[in-house]
């Protein structure tokens, strides 16, 4: 049979095998649905051979399609012609038969396949076209490198797990489409060539040939086109639709991506967030036949981070963050006692039975936490003997009483410590707690733990820039509670957004928006933004806001992360036909590729070579 191999595939000489065509043949079953029942039926089945198998006189061939395989087999006594040119076959090839279906030979039935109990005498064979060799088998369980699977992605996508993962974002569409026409939402489609907005990722920008010198660019998201929606009256929209953003990659990033869209007219969060339950309590119900427990409990966002680290709690395990500061800022451990000289905090987290981690381990945990800008990292094992650290001679008996009291300590326990600027400490323990659930095994696989978190900030310090920026987009509104706050204490001011959180991920993010004209004018200040640069990037929505905008607010969901988590996958591009790598690669077209010089001189673009020194 075949040999495999990475490299480019030979075919082939053409003619090898005389080829057929379907003529008047239609396909009257799937490789995956005959059964006992079928038994004396004459069926045609059409697809790719998976294997042939030689066993004396007869030949066997395992025919797939994308819905399973069904055993072929070719005897000469049934018919001489088929059994001949049988031998030709060869993985990959295109193939379809008329045959007769019958019960396997005693014994000789295959419980791993849905059509194990019977196989078809094949009557007629058309080969309907050849293959070379292909760089890898098309299969499950590879150890193909993704590149390779990339590079020829149409043979990838004929594996079953591909096939699959395809399915179930089609079922997901079908049913969310379905949802939210039945609640009212009509589907809209918005722009794809607009205008490049600041306060965001980077945008990707289109070339304009008819107006040299100015470009178009590819939507981050509908954003303003829904609000606009809103003051067109639509009142109920929602799209299922592509965006583009220019940034770094991560295995759950794309720079091409589908978001599920909606905007609503008079609504408060809570109405969102219950219809949005309805619609996640849909896809699980009817895609992984689980109920889920409505409604999902909420968390502020200033509880999130300082329980978790992060405001994408992962509520799987119960290993908590605990800001300690006011006990050990008085402790003789310098450490401590000049993080919080410098204004920054200590935190802990206590692992329950953590003791037992033996010094490389907790070395290789110091280590971890430095990724994310910590210094180092203290620990204590609690053990029956005492406290066992390099630090307990710098806490006192009453450090220690209190840090028992507070922390819950129990023999077996360990308690780690990061000080520093809350920023860092925060970002350091919450993926350390990741880290440590893993480790411990203290993370469900077959849990769904979702979580509302609310009242983010409205603004944050960029200290690069100098300013505040928008935590998620400026059009977010604030709490009505904290407008006042808006130009003297930007910081304190809380917004009416919200994330939806899986697992530590979050899957949707939303918030009720400015549908006043001054309002949008004084966050559009805070942001830094004056009156002539805001008319400039946003007047076309400052005008809206002008003639009857109606209270409004929405959320967005990142369809390929949510079918990569309800797939229980690792990568987006699991689920996605044809995904770029993590460079922003295309492995099978090539893109993105130098443009033909002729195609420049219409746009009146040069293009400047990158100097290298």
């Amino acid at each position: 049979m075949e040999t495999y191999s990475e490299a480019q595939p030979e075919a082939p000489p053409p003619e090898s095998t005389a080829l057929d065509t379907l003529g008047e043949w239609e396909k009257s079953h799937d490789c995956n649905s005959l059964g006992a029942s079928n038994i004396g039926d004459t069926v045609v089945l059409m697809g790719w051979v998976q294997r042939r198998r030689d066993h004396g006189g007869l030949i066997f061939v395992d025919l797939r399609d994308r819905m399973g395989m069904t055993q072929v087999v070719f005897d000469p006594q049934s018919d001489a012609a088929a059994h001949e040119r049988a031998h030709a076959l060869r993985s990959e090839f295109v193939i379809a038969i008329e045959g007769t279906v019958r019960a396997r030979p005693e014994g000789m039935a295959n419980p791993k396949l849905r059509t194990g109990e019977i196989e078809v005498i094949v009557g007629e064979l058309r080969i309907l076209n050849i293959s070379a060799t292909p760089p890898f088998p098309i299969e499950d369980d590879l150890e193909t490198s993704e590149n390779v699977r990339l590079r020829y992605r149409y043979l990838d996508l004929r594996r079953p797990t591909m096939f699959k993962n395809l399915l179930l974002r089609h079922r997901a569409t079908q049913l969310t489409r379905g949802y939210f026409s039945e609640h009212g939402f009509i589907e809209v489609e918005t722009p794809v060539l607009t205008r490049s907005t600041p306060e965001g990722a980077r945008d990707y920008l289109v070339p304009s040939r008819v107006s040299q010198g100015k470009f178009y660019a590819l939507p981050q998201s509908p954003q303003l086109f829904k609000q606009l929606l809103m003051v067109g009256g639509i009142e109920r929209y929602f799209q299922i639709v592509k965006c583009f953003r220019d940034e770094d990659l991560r295995a759950d990033r794309q720079p091409e991506f589908t978001q599920v869209d909606l905007e609503l007219s008079y609504v408060r969060e809570e109405q969102i967030q219950s219809l949005i339950e309805g619609w996640i309590g849909l896809l699980f119900r009817e895609l992984l036949g689980i109920e889920l427990s409505l409604p999902f409990p909420h968390m502020p966002y200033t509880q999130s981070i300082d329980r978790f680290g992060t405001d994408r709690p992962d509520l799987r395990y119960d290993l908590y963050l605990e800001n300690v500061t006011d006990i050990v800022s008085g402790s003789d451990f310098r450490v401590f006692r000049q993080a919080v000289e410098r204004g920054g905090i200590v935190k802990s987290i206590r692992v329950p039975g953590g003791a037992g981690l033996s010094r490389k381990e907790l070395d290789d945990l110091i280590e971890y936490v430095k990724i994310f800008g910590a210094q180092g990292m203290a620990w204590i094992k609690i053990q029956p003997d005492g406290w066992q650290s390099p630090v307990t001679k710098f806490l006192s008996g009453e450090i220690q009483n209190r840090l028992t009291e507070r922390m819950g300590l129990r023999t077996g326990d360990l308690l780690l410590f990061v000080a520093d600027q809350s920023r860092i400490v925060n970002d350091s323990l919450a993926n350390l707690r990741a880290r440590l659930a893993q480790q411990m095994g203290l993370v469900d696989p077959g849990r769904f733990a979702f979580v509302w978190v609310t009242h983010f900030p409205l603004l944050e310090w960029d200290l690069e820039e100098k300013r505040f920026t928008s935590v998620h987009h400026p059009f977010t509104a604030p709490l009505d509670e904290d407008l006042d706050w808006l130009e003297s204490e930007p910081e304190r001011v809380r917004s009416r957004a919200y994330d939806l959180v899986l697992n530590g991920t979050e899957i949707g993010g939303g918030s009720i928006r400015i549908h006043r004209q001054d309002i949008q004018g004084r966050v559009f200040k805070a942001l830094g933004i004056d009156e002539e640069a805001a008319r400039e990037k946003f007047g076309f929505l400052l005008e809206a806001l002008q003639l009857g905008a109606p209270p409004h607010g929405g959320i967005a969901f990142g369809l390929d992360r949510l079918i990569m988590l309800l797939g229980g996958l690792g990568s987006i591009r699991e689920v996605i036909a044809f995904p770029k790598t993590q460079k922003a690669t295309c492995l099978l077209s090539g893109a993105p590729a130098e443009p033909d010089i002729r195609q420049l001189l219409e746009l009146g673009v040069r293009v400047e070579k990158e100097r290298r020194i």
